[in-house]
């Protein structure tokens, strides 16, 4: 095992679950029937406890040549180009502290993980694939149970990796689009409830004057406030705050 795919290995060994743990009561089509193709593609279930697994479609065959009744997970990660096997370790370990960084804990199946990399065909091409994962289940402390795993091949539309991760909200839950590596997860700026209230009616157009009446407090006040939040957020304008907050699922 390569010293990068060994990297991999390690990440989801400490966030792994424990346990076995059991899917929740959504059900798997509702699932799959979420993510809409754009290429060929096909789908498994990992478990993170003993690294198995299942649901594994049968397209797996005609797209790596894998046997879907007796393929393994560690065959799947030797389909990764040997290039962009790093960029695949650095990105779990990415999302891994943004989960536990900024998601809490009851959010965390409310989201779709997404990143691209390069991927052997049957053939022996390494052709561009888009990785898209969703957590199915947790245990008691929060650590990963199983995962739905979608890959599909996108060559048709770009032969150019990113190197960019977003995390798709589901449920109505935020999302965080086109994340580096290097982005720098900054703890989230606490806010009072009242400047929660400004946030939200700022978010919907309201001027100081309006809010002002509608909270029945001084115009004065209400900008005192709008300008602590510009600070928190390091925001220098009104469009750059409602744009930054929204991205950080503040609103």
């Amino acid at each position: 095992m390569t010293t990068d795919l060994q990297k991999l290995h390690t990440i989801w060994q400490e966030s792994r679950a424990f346990h076995n743990t059991d899917f929740p009561r959504i059900g798997f089509d509702e699932l799959t029937n979420a993510i809409v193709s754009v290429g060929p593609f096909y789908f498994y279930v990992i478990d993170f406890y003993d690294m198995s697994l299942s649901h594994v479609s049968p397209a797996i065959e005609y797209i790596h040549g894998l046997d879907p009744e007796k393929v393994t997970f560690n065959e799947v990660l030797n389909t990764i180009h040997p290039d962009d096997v790093s960029f695949v370790a650095d990105a779990e370990a990415f999302i891994t502290k943004f989960f536990r960084e900024r998601i809490s804990r009851e959010k965390l199946l409310s989201y779709k993980m997404n990143y691209i990399f390069r991927s052997r065909m049957a053939n022996g091409e390494y052709v561009l694939l888009n990785h898209q994962a969703i957590l199915l289940s947790l245990d008691d402390d929060g650590r990963s149970g199983k995962s739905l795993n979608i890959h599909t091949r996108i060559d048709h539309l770009s032969n150019l990796n990113t190197r960019k991760i977003s995390l798709i909200g589901l449920n109505g839950e935020a999302s965080y689009m086109n994340m580096s590596l290097e982005e720098v997860i900054k703890p989230l700026p606490y806010f009072s409830k009242r400047e929660k209230q400004i946030l939200k009616l700022v978010s919907q157009g309201l001027s100081s004057n309006e809010i002002s009446e509608k909270l029945f407090i001084a115009a004065a006040t209400v900008k005192k406030h709008r300008q602590n939040i510009l600070e928190k957020t390091d925001c220098k304008n009104i469009t750059q705050l409602i744009n930054e907050c929204t991205r950080q699922g503040l609103i």
